[in-house]
């Protein structure tokens, strides 16, 4: 049998029935219900004067603010608003304190929240800001342990073409990859320039960049089409976090030193910038003094990787208790019949999903975790917290 609970108006109706027994005396009555005689003698009161009704709650709005806002006031403003609907509360209150101005006006929220509370407000849509790993930590100990890679901000050559420079860096050693001019950050000009680099240098572990396009999207796990094809090779895209290019400050740093010695003043076509990139790059790996390096060249301590880069992409394996799905054309899974929104950009390909509790699961493409999936509501929750790498099998190039 179930537990019984009693509501406050239950044990209000209770005591009123004790008290017209008359079996017991008010204060023996008020020690049972552990209440004052004060609140027993004002239910009493309540009841005789209005019947059971009387025991309901009471509202406790005060009877009369003597700041509330005059009822002509709020008429003037709420037709003016009307009149006007796209003016915002400094017109309206600046065009009615000309018409009136003996009339005591509200302040700019007042109006605001007048507005709003009679529905002449619309509620701003709040825009999903995906969830985001967090700082990168993954320290830089040996070359093409971390790769990074931006572009430096675009400028115009001579001719008017804008010129997007595309630059790749391995951490550790400061050597210059790759400095490469293009006509914009897109996935088709930058993946061949990075398939260039693998095929030249071998691949890193890690790839870090920013937060832009091509290097990541809005989309689950911000994956791009760009660090999609990463996974598919084994390299784990790694993101600083936004607004925060202090996080890739080796980076930037070279950016400072390539600004200074071979883009002022700029070149006059894309080809003739893209040689004195080629010059600058020749010079800073094997010539220029580093101080990070006890004033040696980044060549000095950087070596190829011996990852080479594959004829053709494995299939990402996941391990034997996984669940494994195929991303459909639009973008979603099945799971226990339903449809799961997952992403675009993992069209053709297989996720992961682990069980952690019971209807929980975490999702995976490769060794990024993308979110949870919630079997209450079959949605996949983006994570706001710091993200989870998975060890992901090894992976046999042909």
């Amino acid at each position: 049998m179930p537990w019984r609970t009693s509501s406050p108006m239950d044990q209000r109706t209770q005591f009123i029935a004790d008290y017209r027994r008359d079996l017991d005396s008010l204060t023996t009555l008020c020690e049972r219900y552990r209440i004052s005689r004060k609140t027993g003698y004002k239910w009493i009161a309540r009841y005789n004067a209005e019947g059971p009704a009387g025991l309901h709650e009471r509202s406790r709005r005060p009877g009369r603010c003597p700041h509330v806002t005059s009822s002509a006031v709020v008429k003037a403003l709420l037709e003016t608003r009307r009149h006007h609907p796209t003016w915002g509360a400094k017109k309206l209150l600046a065009i009615l304190a000309r018409r009136h101005p003996d009339w005591a006006w509200p302040a700019r929220s007042t109006t605001c929240d007048l507005l709003r509370r009679h529905g002449l407000i619309a509620a701003r849509r709040r825009r999903a800001r995906p969830g985001h790993p967090g700082r990168p930590l993954t320290p830089m100990t040996a070359p093409n342990g971390i790769w990074t890679a931006d572009f430096k901000g675009q400028f115009r050559t001579r001719n008017g073409a804008y010129c997007y420079p595309l630059t790749v860096v391995d951490g550790f050693s400061r050597y210059l990859l790759g400095c490469q001019a293009l006509l914009g950050p897109t996935h088709q000009a930058t993946q061949p320039v990075f398939r260039r680099l693998f095929q030249e240098f071998g691949m890193p572990e890690i790839l870090r960049t920013d937060n832009g396009v091509p290097f990541a999207t809005s989309a689950l796990g911000r994956l791009s089409r760009l660090s999609v094809w990463w996974i598919q090779l084994g390299i784990y895209p790694e993101l600083i976090e936004p607004a925060h290019p202090e996080q890739n400050g080796r980076h930037e740093r070279m950016h400072r030193t390539l600004k200074k010695e071979a883009t002022l003043p700029p070149s006059g076509s894309l080809a003739a910038q893209q040689r004195r990139f080629v010059t600058f790059r020749q010079e800073y790996n094997h010539l220029r003094p580093h101080e990070a390096l006890d004033q040696n060249p980044p060549a000095s301590a950087y070596q190829p990787s011996n990852r080479t880069f594959p004829t053709r992409l494995a299939p990402i394996e996941y391990p034997p208790h996984f669940e494994r799905r195929l991303v459909s054309h639009n973008g979603g899974i099945r799971w226990n019949a339903r449809w799961v929104n997952v992403s675009h950009v993992l069209a053709e390909h297989h996720v992961g999903l682990e069980e952690i509790d019971n209807g929980l699961w975490n999702v995976f493409f490769g060794p990024l975790h993308l979110g949870r999936l919630n079997e209450r509501n079959y949605r996949i929750e983006d994570h706001r917290g710091r993200q989870t790498r998975r060890k992901v099998l090894p992976m046999s190039p042909d």
